[in-house]
């Protein structure tokens, strides 16, 4: 089935809708979104996708032009559109249409959103490479200006790694497009759910499942000078599930920028590798990125079969996982 595209009530086809040219969205990137992740066409995670988008509505000033209900109703009659069971939901609200100027204007919200089949998550073990987190202090807010992020992910692309690990300060934060966990002594580390990362919501969920399988997660930001310590490392996100790193690296010439950005304004921020530092390296996944990985892969059959995702305590313990490998 093509892509079900909708915009402002309407719902269409193959992406047809247009878009005014004086779209806030389109001219100051004013607005938020969320992406939503669709099993068996079942909404995974929607109240918490939804209650995200508000909050994140909420942090810029722009009133929230539908009930939870409303939204529900919505997204869910895309989803029925579509008619794909697997399929990958963007939703985008942004502040309307307007002439333009950078004061809010006296306008109603626009909405959007598409309605797109997805495959199965690539979880095969990736590289990361390190960039500095040059993203603006409010990181938590999903907000539709993602050009540090897109430009971030390409560098890494072309670098021949799965995304950039974003260090700001010399602490390691999150992914250009996923949260970052850390593994060391069998204790989970991932960075607070603070301004300068947003709380994904499969980062919530995976919370969840790694106290449900008893283990023990520390919210707290490492030091990339700390990675030498580190046992394990897995990325997190609506998309992508949980997958598994195998190295991380640097270029050379940007070491310097991990711990301090200069004044200098750069030529381009599209950085290039050109003397990559190995920072990390590991046999993936370890036995705590596999133990979650199959929890994850339980909750979604659980969800798919109409049962609660997190099911009941059939937890597996680190040291079962290792005896059953």
């Amino acid at each position: 089935m093509p892509m079900v595209g909708y915009l402002n009530g309407e719902y269409t086809a193959d992406g047809l809708a247009q878009v005014p040219i004086d779209e806030r969205g389109h001219q100051f990137g004013d607005g938020v979104y969320e992406v939503i992740r669709v099993y068996s066409g079942r909404l995974f995670l929607l109240d918490e996708h939804l209650q995200r988008l508000q909050r994140s509505l909420s942090a810029i000033g722009i009133e929230n032009p539908h009930s939870l209900d409303e939204w529900r109703e919505i997204v869910n009659e895309g989803v029925r559109r579509s008619m794909e069971p697997e399929a990958q939901v963007y939703l985008q609200v942004t502040r309307g249409v307007a002439v333009r100027a950078h004061l809010f204007p006296s306008t109603s919200p626009s909405v959007s959103m598409t309605v797109r089949p997805v495959r199965a998550p690539d979880v095969s073990p990736g590289a990361l490479m390190c960039l500095p987190d040059e993203r603006w202090a409010n990181a938590y807010v999903k907000t539709i200006n993602l050009l540090p992020n897109v430009i971030a992910k390409e560098a890494a692309h072309r670098a021949n790694a799965i995304d950039a690990l974003l260090v700001r300060n010399g602490m390691m934060r999150e992914g250009s497009s996923t949260n970052m966990w850390f593994v060391r002594q069998g204790k989970i580390y991932t960075a607070p759910a603070n301004r300068y990362i947003l709380n994904g919501i499969t980062r919530q969920f995976v919370l969840k499942l790694a106290s449900q399988q008893g283990l023990t997660v520390c919210e707290q930001a490492l030091s990339f000078n700390e990675l030498s310590d580190i046992d394990e490392v897995f990325l997190t996100s609506t998309t992508q599930e949980i997958r598994p790193v195998e190295r991380i690296f640097a270029d050379e010439t940007q070491m310097a920028s991990l711990t301090h950005l200069p004044d200098d304004a750069p030529s381009s921020l599209l950085y290039r590798c050109d003397k990559p530092v190995e920072l990390w390296n590991r046999t993936a996944p370890g036995p705590v990125t596999t133990l979650l990985q199959k929890a994850y892969s339980q909750a979604v059959e659980n969800f798919r079969s109409y049962q609660e995702p997190l099911g009941t305590d059939n937890s597996l313990s680190v040291q079962d996982q290792n005896s059953k490998a």
